[in-house]
């Protein structure tokens, strides 16, 4: 058989089912990974008592036959998600040995429906970052080898400052890299501007945005509160459309949750596109952007269409304000979200003179650079003689961007094609230390899909020359994600399963 970690969630699925495994082997196996991964540095907390626990519960249920969705499938929980009594800091100094008495929506969800938790995964510190290099506890490393490494200098690499190593993306940069490098079946992530659908593009996995409104933000920490949205990262389309079946439903708790009934979005996988209409938006082909970037976006709308799609070239003539109007609205909000880490009820607190003197010392030390940077650009913008130059405009820019996509829907378009990311992963060390706007041109592609609310899936479908992954992104219309993993899953078996790394970190 399969070794457990080399299994897909589907797989995995099936396996339990025939009791061709037990949830507590599955899991064992995982916990293993986990404990010789250690250096890529995915995991910040690591549950394998909880984690076998749940799995034997698991098991008793597979006997009875009472098994819910996700039995004993073993998953990865970014720290961004509230875990009962386990480690909760969204990567960040400021909310150190935080463990919430309660749970967030989302987990509470999977763990109903028979998932086992490994532990939590790092991420860019309150999910501000590309690249997963801002987080308290360090960097994660992708489990994909740079150019012309060899194992023994990668190996050598991840007991220093990994400089050098290949970044997984941000920020579920753990998520990601556990989800390619074997250590989770799946792993929760969050997407604000690209969050899920970037890094799943770097490590060769698939990853969803769902519409905002489809899965909880109770009990997430949260970054921007109009732009979060819960998603999986997986090694398939079905996969994905497994756990998003879990994770989404409407929560009377988040008054953005769109009360609206859930799909079995696994049906969708299979389904016939032949007929759909596909957009291709003029304004993504941008200056500079890499041959082999815009030869896998013209290898994908091929692909598309041997499939029976209709392909038709659109225009989204504001796509070209969205990431300076991203970069206003997404700190604006952070700034008005983290104001409450004041060192008083929990967390990190560092003493001061006075009261005053203590919220200072206390945010000073805690947050990091890249989120003392946010909240200072959202705290200008949002202050008195800068809020309708700068805030209020963004908003406005923001409501063109939308009716962009609604003027293309209208005319029939079912699902919009556009390159993932600008490029393939880049070195940890390599952007963003001297110009962090360079960093923020990562989001190019995906920030329109969050200031527009609307659902977007990474999906593998290529290599660079270098053998790095590379993949494309679909943009689909609201609460239409059925569509996206039927048009997803064509790109998948033509472009063919990504083959993942052989474990050089053990």
């Amino acid at each position: 058989m399969t070794h457990p970690t080399d299994l897909t969630l589907a797989d995995a699925r099936e396996a339990l089912k025939s009791k061709k495994i037990s949830a507590v082997e599955l899991t064992r196996a995982h916990v293993d990974a986990i404990e010789k991964a250690r250096g890529l540095n995915a995991y910040v907390a690591e549950t394998p008592e909880q984690a076998l626990a749940m799995a034997a519960a698991s098991d008793a249920k597979l006997a009875k036959g009472e098994a819910g969705p996700l039995e004993g499938i073993p998953l990865g929980i970014k720290d961004l998600y509230a875990t009962r009594g386990v480690h909760t800091q969204a990567c960040s100094h400021i909310l150190d040995n935080f463990k919430p008495d309660y749970e967030s929506t989302v987990t509470s969800q999977l763990w109903r429906d028979g998932a086992v938790m490994l532990g939590k995964l790092n991420m860019d510190e309150f999910a501000m970052g590309s690249s997963n290099e801002t987080s308290y506890y360090g960097p994660v490393a992708s489990p994909w080898l740079p150019p012309n490494w060899t194992e023994d200098k990668a190996r050598a690499a991840l007991k220093g400052d990994k400089r050098g190593l290949l970044v997984p993306g941000g920020s579920s940069g753990g998520s990601a890299s556990a989800v390619a490098a074997r250590l989770c079946l799946g792993a929760t992530a969050s997407d604000t501007g690209g969050s899920i659908r970037q890094p799943a593009a770097f490590t060769g996995t698939v990853g969803i945005k769902p519409t905002y409104g489809r899965c909880s933000r109770w009990g997430m920490v949260a970054f921007a509160s109009s732009l979060d949205q819960a998603g999986p990262i997986a090694r398939t389309v079905r996969d994905c459309a497994i756990m998003l079946r879990s994770m989404a439903g409407h929560d009377p708790k988040d008054t953005t949750s769109v009360d609206a009934p859930v799909p079995d979005y696994e049906k969708a996988i299979g389904a016939s596109i032949r007929g759909k209409k596909i957009g291709i938006p003029k304004e993504y082909r941008i200056d500079g952007m890499p041959a082999e970037i815009d030869r896998l976006w013209q290898q994908g709308i091929a692909w598309l269409k041997a499939a029976g799609a209709e392909i038709v070239e659109i225009s989204l003539p504001h796509t070209k304000t969205a990431l300076p109007a991203y970069y206003i609205v997404a700190p604006a909000e952070a700034s008005s979200n983290l104001a409450r880490y004041d060192g008083v009820r929990y967390g990190l607190r560092v003493p001061g003179r006075d009261i005053s003197d203590m919220y200072e010392q206390t945010r000073a030390k805690g947050f990091g650079k890249e989120v003392r940077r946010r909240i200072m650009i959202g705290t200008y913008v949002l202050s008195a003689g800068y809020y309708d130059a700068y805030y209020v405009r963004a908003q406005k820019i923001r409501t063109l961007i939308k009716r962009d996509f609604e003027n293309v829907y209208a005319q029939g378009v079912d699902a919009i094609l556009t390159p993932a990311t600008p490029s393939a992963a880049f070195g940890i060390g390599e952007k963003g230390s001297a110009d962090p706007v360079e960093m923020y041109l990562n989001d190019v592609f995906t920030v329109t899909v969050n200031m527009a609310g609307l659902p977007g899936i990474a999906v593998p479908a290529g290599y660079t020359a270098d053998g790095l992954p590379l993949g494309l992104q679909l943009i689909g219309r609201p609460f239409e994600e059925e569509s996206l993993f039927s048009i997803a899953e064509v790109i998948e078996q033509a472009a063919g399963r990504v083959t993942l790394p052989k474990p050089w970190w053990n």
